[in-house]
Order: structure tokens, then sequence, then C-alpha cells
């Protein structure tokens, strides 16, 4: 059996990850709000500017540009961003469905173009043959379908030291607002903005240095989480072990977190669906990521992977949501989770495809049945098996020293084939841990 140990790396890693080199700030997130976050589990994570016209990286192409390829980036580009299909209401609905119980939008990313109505600059949205706020329309769409709002914000700004005559760059002496007073104030003024002109707001991502910005965020907004900038937010993978308190890990759907239209390869459906389990069993929310094409659409494979994300949180919310790791995180391919404030466990079995009808056992070392023990197959009865009516389809267990033994069939068919490649679940209650 496999317990829940921290690592002593994973303890002394810096308490934000992308900004170890500046000052760490004290969190003033407040402990209601923090249960809140790890209550919700799965964020929506919005890459989308001006620079998704070509197709490139966000924003870090201006590092190391010539100055033709700035002049053309920064009077060029806004000139032809048109995201005329842009539907922010299609977007909230989709996102529902998913299950995503919050949104990240790119406010502002390195590059300084403001996807907000902003005083501070021209570099911004409005200046643009689109000519509205696009944020405006996310928050409002997505607060009608009870998602929270959340804002990514760079504090970085390429335009701002490319007018201030400082070489673009990060993490290079006077880049940082900390070290760069004039950087700081105009930072100061668009976070102002921010946290004033949108009503509440849930949560930032601040995903820069943070020192002079944090305790104004908070000052305007307390009751808004920083994730990036106050708790750990891994990127790009999961920890191998699991992270004392609340955290966030940050993962794109292909490879690159804005469009990328050539040269990209996505992750599956199950892929994506096995890294929210994880991440949630080691007691961490997944926000990921989604990069809308340039005229506002979602891309067809990023739509794809969030309905095959629609339909297993569908059946399976709860094992994912308002939970809290259980003693283990897994025993081999089944990863656990347990219901918050109950004695309610989840197995949740991974890389096991599982066809309609079919019968498998399993058994597990870390979970202990009760007289009130009840199991069962999340999603489905255990009185019908379509087209056999001969065949009662219960769940059956039994424990002994060895273990707690499940036998369970798949009888809801999900799929015309009958063939399920994704995880099931079993749901456990009134259970106890072996100790």
């Amino acid at each position: 059996m496999r317990r829940i140990i921290f690592s002593l790396f994973v303890i002394i890693l810096p308490l934000f990850t992308a900004t170890a080199l500046e000052p760490e700030v004290e969190s003033r997130n407040k402990a209601e709000r923090e249960e809140w976050f790890m209550d919700a589990g799965l964020g929506l994570f919005i890459h989308w500017s001006l620079d998704s016209q070509i197709g490139s990286v966000i924003s870090h192409s201006m590092v190391g540009a010539s100055e033709e390829y700035l002049n053309r980036y920064i009077n060029e580009l806004p000139q032809s961003f048109n995201p005329t299909k842009f539907d922010a209401e299609e977007w909230a609905i989709l996102a529902k469905l998913a299950g995503f119980q919050y949104v990240m939008f790119t406010t502002k990313h390195h590059s300084g173009f403001c996807m907000f109505d902003t005083k501070t600059t021209p570099f911004n949205i409005m200046n643009t043959p689109y000519g509205d706020d696009v944020t405006a329309d996310i928050v409002k769409a997505f607060r009608k379908h009870g998602i929270a709002v959340g804002f990514y914000y760079s504090p970085d700004d390429f335009y701002f030291l490319h007018q201030q005559g400082t070489p673009i760059s990060r993490r290079r002496p006077g880049v940082a607002p900390h070290e760069n007073p004039d950087l700081l104030k105009y930072d100061q003024a668009q976070l102002r903005e921010l946290l004033t002109n949108y009503g509440p707001i849930d949560l930032l991502f601040l995903d820069g240095p943070v020192l002079g910005l944090t305790d104004l965020c908070w000052d305007l907004q307390p009751d808004t989480i920083i994730t990036r900038g106050a708790m750990q937010t891994p990127e790009q993978h999961i920890p191998k072990q699991p992270i004392p308190g609340p955290w966030e890990a940050c993962l794109t759907m292909g490879t690159q977190w804005q469009y990328k239209p050539t040269n990209e390869e996505y992750k599956s459906g199950t892929l994506s669906i096995e890294i929210l389990i994880e991440t949630r069993a080691k007691g961490g929310n997944l926000l990921y990521n989604i990069g809308p094409k340039p005229n506002g659409e979602i891309p067809e494979e990023q739509e794809a992977l969030m309905r095959e994300l629609a339909l297993w949180n569908f059946v399976n919310e709860e094992a994912v949501f308002n939970i809290r790791p259980w003693v283990v995180t897994n025993e081999g391919d089944i990863w656990f989770t347990k219901k918050k404030d109950e004695d309610t466990v989840y197995a949740i079995v991974t890389k096991t495809p599982w066809k309609y009808g079919e019968k498998k056992t399993f058994s597990l070392k870390s979970v202990k049945a009760t007289d009130e023990t009840v199991v069962s197959v999340l999603g489905q009865n255990s009185e019908v098996l379509e087209y056999q009516p001969d065949v009662i389809p219960k769940t059956e267990w039994s424990q002994d020293e060895d273990g707690l033994h499940i036998s369970a069939y798949r009888a809801q068919r999900l799929y015309n084939d009958k063939k399920w490649p994704n995880p099931v679940v079993l749901k456990i209650t009134n259970a106890e841990a072996v100790e």
C-alpha cells in the first residue's frame, strides 16, 4: 500500500513556482475561500491574445526579436485582430457541460496587450477592428451559468518595457515591477481596473513577480483567491507526491498555451480525464487550458476534448468535486478520492477498458467495508442490463483479511459500440481506512 508521504523535495519548493527568484509574499487567502477552492477542483484556463493570428507562442516571440519584428507586432497585429465569431455564451455553456467550476481568462499576457477596456495603454482590444471588451463578455456569460470568474494577469509587460526603452526580457535586472517603479505603478493601475470594473473576482493567477501587487489585490477584493503568486502552481506536470494545502496544476490540451494551427499534438480524452483524476487524488485542482482561434472559435479538437470530459463528469462528477484525498492516492491503476466530511470513498479504475455487460473483480487493500457499506458503480443501477433481461448486473462485495473484494458490471451503455475506454468509478459508502 502506498500511503501519502510529503517528500522533502516537495516541502522545500518555493511558495509559487514561476517567480521563485523574487522575495516571497505572505498569503492572505482566506481559509474558507481555500476550502471553496479545493471543493471546486476543475478550472478552465483560456490563453487568447492578438498573436493567435500568427499561431505563435503567446507573447514570448517578442523576447530577442528584432526592432522590425516588434514594430510590426505592436502596430500591425492590432489592426487585423477581429474575433467576429467570439461568443462568450457558447464558451460558458460548453464549460458548464464539461464540469468546469471556474474560468481563468488571460486579461493580459506578457506582451502587454490588454484583452479588456483599459485607460492605461492604447495597446488593448478596444483599439482593434473588434473594439469590444471581451473580458466583460466572458465575466457576464460565465457568471450567468454559475461558473466562478478568475483573471490571469501578467505583471511582466513587454510593450511597456519597449516603450520605456528597456530591453524586453524576463528575470533580468530592472524588468520586474518591484525593480521598475514605473512598471509597478502601471500594473497597480491595471489591477485596480480589473478589480473594480467587473464586480467580485473569485480568483487571480499572477504570472510573474508579485511583490507590491498581491496586497493591493487583497485590499480591493479580500475574498479573492490568488493561486499563482500565493500557492504552488505546477506547470505542465502533476507532482509525484501530494502537496500540503491548496495547489493548482495548470496543463495544456496540446503542447502550446495559445492556439497552434500547425504542428500541434493533442492529449487524448482518456489522458485528460486521467490527469484530472490523479490531480484530485493528490489534493490539487486542475486548471486545464484551451486556446481559442483568432476569430473567437474554440478549435474543433479542443471542443471534442471538452465534450469527452463532459460525458465523463456527467456520470462521475461526485468523485472529483467536493472531495478530499483518501489515506492513499492509489493502488496501482485504481485512484482514490473521499467525499468531503463523509465516509464515502471513490475507487476510480483507470487504464482498464471495460466492455458493456462485462463483469470485473477488484481487490482493495486500503479500504475496509462496514456493516452499513454499499458499493455501486457511478451512473448506473444494479437492476438492468439492456437487451439481456436474464442478467441482473448487481454489484457484489466481500470483506476479509486480504482486503475488500468487489465484483461489478458495466451496465450503462455510453457509446454505440458498447466499448468504454475511460475510467469507471466504484462508490463505497460507510468505508473505513485499513490501519
